[in-house]
């Protein structure tokens, strides 16, 4: 299932308080600046740093490219 839209467009990264890209098929959110990954249960946003995981250098290059070759854009401008 789909997060709702007026949801992502105020999720926000809990350490920098910037914009996050929304994996649907991954079933998670990342945030490129901090390279870290938030997971989504059940259609709930998990957004507890010390509940995410931060990605390697080749995990965080996938994701960024995924998210350009996606069309996959900022939960919100920053």
């Amino acid at each position: 299932m789909t997060l709702d839209s007026q949801l992502l467009a105020i999720l926000a990264c809990p350490e920098d308080k910037g914009p996050l890209l929304y994996f649907e098929d991954e079933s998670s959110l990342y945030n490129p600046r901090t390279k870290r990954r938030y997971r989504i249960d059940d259609d709930i946003p998990v957004m507890l740093i010390d509940e995410s995981e931060v990605v390697d250098d080749a995990e965080h290059t996938r994701l960024t490219a995924k998210a350009e070759s996606d069309g996959i854009s900022p939960t919100f401008e920053a």
